[in-house]
């Protein structure tokens, strides 16, 4: 169970130098107009070396390089402010985040003046926080694989669907923010190598349904492949209640890694059958930390369910894979005979 002290730095459970917390949020807005555009604000604080990470992207467009993105802006080596507090901080990097209920309302804002961007919004929690972690909420948690590099930097996480609402400027256009989406926060050894997969996706289609799950996947037939995806957790939100999946599997359709369509079939914790599909509306490479990409997508969803069939929705893929993984892909690519 996630209590409200865990939206704090955690006591480090490993000596290892390399224990983070993370926090993560994902938005969107103009997701109704033919430009929308995808947010993602996050920080990596490795507190036993004193540092944070923080990258901040904005795109509205399909580019396979952060800098063909509206705007990216990557830091690595932030001074983590002291006394250091994950409820109130304010980074060098323009970013300042005061979390006043925890697990519940963060107000988040952004200033990079010189790209002449604002960015303000709250994020208010619709939901109590999903722990991934607790069999008494995720029904797959006795089954999980922790000896992966995700499960290692997922030794403490949950995930939490939000309202987000606020505005963002950005070279003298502004767009009002309001929708539903995702944040997280984990803490756990984060390698800077990372040796598994992850996607990381969800679909919003009203503050009262949504979907949230993470996936494994191969990389074996090549970036521009379909590849079958097999669940290790996640949650449908309908009116108000949490259900946790407790069986799901999909393939995600790709150009590069990037994910363009995608199929899901899950089932909750209720029995109740779910599918959705989603397309592709923009892609960024989205670099968490150096040794792996996140190939991001933001796609439009629909549903079939027992409640909200037909309804469209807004949320986003990232597809992790080690910077060594997709070397050996690529290599295979151009080895004699491929």
């Amino acid at each position: 169970m996630i209590r409200p002290e865990d939206a704090q730095f955690h006591t480090p459970t490993s000596d290892d130098p390399l224990w983070s917390e993370t926090n993560y949020f994902g938005l969107y807005a103009g997701q109704h107009t033919d430009a929308p555009i995808n947010i993602g604000i996050y920080g990596l604080f490795r507190e036993p070396l004193g540092v944070v990470g923080s990258t901040v992207s904005v795109n509205s467009r399909r580019v396979t390089m952060p800098w063909a993105a509206d705007y990216w802006d990557a830091w690595e080596h932030l001074v983590i402010p002291q006394p250091s507090n994950l409820l109130d901080y304010e980074l060098a990097n323009g970013l300042k985040v005061v979390c006043s209920e925890p697990n519940k309302v963060w107000d988040v804002a952004y200033t990079d003046r010189a790209a002449e961007l604002e960015l303000r919004f709250r994020c208010t929690a619709l939901m109590e926080p999903y722990d991934i972690n607790d069999p008494a909420q995720d029904p797959m948690a006795a089954e999980r694989d922790m000896s992966k590099t995700w499960g290692h930097a997922y030794a403490g996480h949950f995930d939490l669907t939000a309202q987000f609402e606020g505005e963002i400027s950005l070279r003298g256009t502004t767009t009002p923010i309001d929708c539903v989406s995702t944040m997280d926060h984990s803490w756990g050894v984060r390698a800077e190598r990372q040796t598994s997969r992850l996607s990381w996706m969800h679909a919003h289609f009203s503050p009262d349904l949504a979907v949230h799950a993470l996936f494994d996947f191969t990389t074996e037939n090549g970036p521009d492949a379909p590849s079958q995806l097999s669940m290790t957790h996640g949650y449908v939100l309908d009116h108000g209640k949490v259900y946790g999946l407790k069986a799901g599997s999909g393939t995600t359709a790709r150009t590069g890694f990037y994910p363009e369509t995608i199929r899901l079939a899950v089932t909750d914790i209720a029995d109740r059958d779910w599918s959705f599909e989603g397309a592709a509306l923009t892609t960024f490479p989205w670099q968490s930390q150096p040794g792996v990409v996140g190939h991001n997508s933001l796609l439009r969803w629909t549903v079939t369910g027992p409640t909200g069939s037909g309804q469209v929705g807004f949320g986003e893929c990232m597809d992790f894979v080690g910077m060594g993984e997709l070397g050996a892909v690529h290599h295979r690519l151009r080895a004699p005979g491929a």
